[in-house]
C-alpha cells in the first residue's frame, strides 16, 4: 500500500529518475537515507519495475508512429505463443496489447519512413498467419508520457484512511 511520501517520491521519480536520493529527500522532507530506503522498497514490491531514458524518436530515425490493428481467426495457445515470439523479435514494435471487441491486438511501430513501414509489414506478415491488418499513421503526436496518473493511488490513501478510521 502506498502513503503520500510514497506518492510525492513516486512523482519526482517519474519526472526525473536521474535526480541525485538527497534532492529527492528535501523535496519531499526527508533525509537521504529514509528517502532511499523507500525507493528500494518501491522497486522490490515491483511498483517502481525500471529506470530508462527516454529517447527523442526523430534524433534516433523513428520519427514515424504506426498503429497496427490485427485481427485473426487463431485462437488458440500455439498461435499466441507463436505471436507473441514475432512480436518480440521485431525492435519496431514498441508496443502490442490484445484487444476486446472487433480488434485482436493493436501494436505501435516505429520506424524512419513509410518505405520502412513497408519492409517491416511484409516481413512481420511473413512470419504469422493473420486475417487482417490494419494500419493508421500517426499525422501528430498531441500527448506522450511515460508516467502513471498517482491520483488513483492517492484515492486508495483516503479511503483506506476513512476504513481505519470508522
Amino acid at each position: 500500500m502506498l502513503d503520500t511520501m510514497d506518492i510525492k517520491i513516486l512523482t519526482i521519480l517519474q519526472e526525473d529518475s536521474t535526480l541525485p536520493v538527497a534532492e529527492i529527500g528535501k523535496r519531499v522532507g526527508l533525509s537521504t537515507t529514509p528517502c532511499w530506503r523507500r525507493i528500494q522498497k518501491l522497486e522490490q514490491d515491483g511498483i517502481i519495475e525500471r529506470r530508462v531514458a527516454l529517447l527523442n524518436p526523430k534524433a534516433v530515425g523513428a520519427g514515424v508512429t504506426v498503429f497496427v490493428q490485427i485481427t485473426t481467426n487463431q485462437h488458440n495457445a500455439a498461435w499466441l505463443e507463436r505471436f507473441d515470439a514475432v512480436v518480440r523479435n521485431f525492435p519496431e514494435i514498441v508496443e502490442a496489447y490484445r484487444m476486446s471487441g472487433h480488434v485482436d491486438y493493436l501494436l505501435r511501430v516505429v520506424v524512419p519512413d513509410i518505405e520502412s513501414y513497408d519492409r517491416f509489414y511484409k516481413a512481420f506478415i511473413g512470419q504469422i498467419e493473420l486475417t487482417d491488418v490494419s494500419s493508421a499513421f500517426a499525422m501528430e503526436q498531441i500527448k506522450f508520457t511515460t508516467a502513471m496518473p498517482l491520483n488513483f493511488a492517492a484515492s486508495q490513501i483516503a479511503g483506506k484512511r476513512g476504513r481505519d478510521e470508522a
